[in-house]
């Protein structure tokens, strides 16, 4: 057997220790990529919820016959086995016969930033 036969059996300790490192590298690479998938989904399935809070509680509003439409109303809505918390804003605006109206949602009732806000306007019926 010659001499260049005997070393074509094999890999070196070398080939080996490089082989491993390079699945290592893409394996936690692959790890970061799957924990940022679910971070994002996470945030999408948030989002999407408190939206479907804040479409809701604002067809509710726009519903209401009341003028002007009643400010700061808070409340609580159970969905999707989470509670959200709401809270509805009327800001005056340049036409006396307009509002604009401001849905805001919220995971717990005391965070500084809603999940979402929506905006409408809505308009005094005139006789």
């Amino acid at each position: 057997m010659s001499s260049l036969s005997r070393r074509a059996h094999g890999f070196t300790l070398i080939e080996v220790m490089l082989a491993m490192a390079i699945f290592a590298i893409a394996g936690v690479a692959l790890l970061g990529a799957a924990d940022n998938n679910y971070r994002h989904i996470s945030h999408l399935d948030e989002k999407m919820f408190a939206n479907w809070v804040a479409s809701n509680q604002m067809v509710a509003a726009k519903l209401d016959t009341t003028w002007p439409p009643k400010n700061n109303r808070k409340g609580e809505v159970e969905l999707a086995n989470r509670t959200w918390f709401w809270q509805q804003k009327v800001i005056k605006t340049a036409n006396n016969e307009m509002r604009a109206l401001v849905m805001e949602v919220r995971v717990k009732e005391d965070d500084e930033f809603p999940v979402t806000s929506i905006m409408t306007y809505v308009a005094q019926d005139t006789p």
